[in-house]
């Protein structure tokens, strides 16, 4: 496994250095060298920013494919609440759930199930009152990750569940054992995934040490296949068990709402989650008791790995909600031990400057006086976002002052004065001196 495993990459060759990308990520995670764009893996959280704003389709993200089914005996299909917003006039989610079927899974489980008992579990935990408040929802893992890079002091304020994708994995995956038989390697649950953040936590995890789930297919690589096997299906099975709390998971708010408690905040899209994180930071919101953010804009509807509009997708789940019933699923007793963190969240520090506090303390002075040199435009001529992280850049190492294009303006004009300081020459004067003598 890699050290830093990343749904998110590059293509070099299809990438034209146009900076596009550097301005829009949350952790400043990308510049732009030798007219490239480079991402710096340590800082990356797969947010999908990048590739919802790449002109020239240069970051993709990697996931699996259904040829990946071959290597288990039995599969499971494990569909995201929002695919369900992807198919236009459906009224039914057992036709979605049976062209899955007839995919070749064996068997569908709803992550909309396991999101129905999240939100029971975080009731309860909410009802004991030891968490921190306000608590943060901890589904979305950009979000995880941002805070486990940005925002130390809020780690603690992470709800410690797992989320809905890797309870229903561990769920359906100790069922299909005690019904098929078959060890827990020959059962294969694949995750219908809306973002590549997703990707990357059943490969890499936070919360566990290793995820149940073993492989993450786009839906937006599915979506083909499953619209033709629906259209072909001429019975549809009864599968679905899931009502409106878990399908409105999908969207933003949807998570909140099932809370049913009115002291709760949900915000989306990267910039409007960063904006809650540092006003949580401050110490500025305190009257809340849950807060829910979600990386992408309107939710996971807006993953970059959807084929629908968000915006459509999310009417199309209000229209499907109408026929569905409240909840499903509830928890008998306490929370089962396979919904709750193994390790709690600690702070990655990424960011940091260096081990030593002298030595970074005066990396901090001098990333101080260059900035002072600076014209402070954050342009991004220069490949790095801001004209702070350029100078970071500059003490770490990694870049050079004339790098930027006013240093280096001002670089070339001094020398040209000192070449004509040097020659006698002033531009202009032969010219004038020409024209006296005509």
């Amino acid at each position: 496994m890699e050290k830093f495993f990343h749904s998110v990459i590059l293509d070099k060759e299809k990438c034209m250095g146009c900076t596009n990308c550097i301005k829009r990520c949350p952790t400043e995670a990308i510049r732009v060298r030798d007219g490239k764009a480079q991402i710096i893996s340590e800082r990356c959280i797969d947010c999908g920013e990048c590739i919802r704003v790449c002109p020239h389709h240069a970051k993709r993200a990697r996931f699996d494919h259904l040829s990946g089914l071959d290597n288990y005996s039995y599969k499971i299909a494990l569909p995201a609440p929002a695919l369900f917003g992807q198919f236009n006039n459906l009224d039914d989610i057992d036709i979605v759930l049976t062209g899955l079927k007839k995919m070749g899974f064996d068997e569908v489980y709803e992550v909309a199930r396991s999101a129905e008992l999240v939100s029971d579990a975080t009731r309860k935990l909410m009802q004991q009152g030891h968490l921190e408040r306000p608590i943060i929802s901890s589904a979305c893992p950009a979000v995880v990750r941002l805070i486990r890079v940005r925002f130390p002091e809020l780690c603690s304020h992470v709800l410690p569940l797992n989320s809905p994708m890797e309870t229903a994995a561990r769920f359906v995956k100790k069922e299909a054992r005690k019904k098929t038989g078959l060890p827990l390697e020959k059962i294969g649950a694949f995750f219908i995934t809306p973002c590549p953040a997703k990707v990357t936590d059943t490969k890499c995890p936070i919360s566990t040490k290793t995820s149940y789930v073993d492989g993450a297919i786009a839906i937006s690589e599915i979506f083909p296949a499953l619209v033709e096997k629906m259209e072909k299906a001429e019975t549809v099975e009864p599968l679905m068990q899931c009502g409106v709390i878990g399908v409105g998971w999908a969207s933003s708010g949807g998570e909140a709402a099932a809370l049913l408690n009115d002291k709760y905040l949900a915000a989306d899209g990267v910039d409007n989650v960063i904006r809650v994180l540092e006003e949580l930071e401050d110490e500025r919101i305190k009257e809340l008791d849950f807060i829910e953010l979600n990386a992408c804009a309107g939710g996971c509807v807006g993953g970059v790995l959807c084929v629908e509009n968000a915006y459509v997708a999310k009417a199309r789940l209000q229209r499907l909600r109408r026929y569905l019933p409240v909840s499903q699923n509830h928890l008998e007793e306490g929370i089962p031990p396979c919904m709750q963190w193994q390790d709690n969240l600690e702070f990655a520090p990424v960011l940091k400057l260096s081990d030593d506090m002298g030595e970074a303390l005066r990396m901090m002075a001098d990333i101080d006086k260059i900035c002072d040199k600076l014209p402070g435009l954050d342009c991004g001529s220069c490949g790095a976002p801001t004209c702070r992280a350029f100078a970071e850049d500059v003490v770490r190492g990694s870049a050079k002052e004339n790098e930027c294009i006013f240093i280096l303006r001002e670089e070339i004009k001094q020398v040209a004065q000192a070449l004509s300081s040097m020659g006698g020459f002033v531009p202009g004067h032969h010219k004038e001196a020409d024209s006296d003598e005509r």
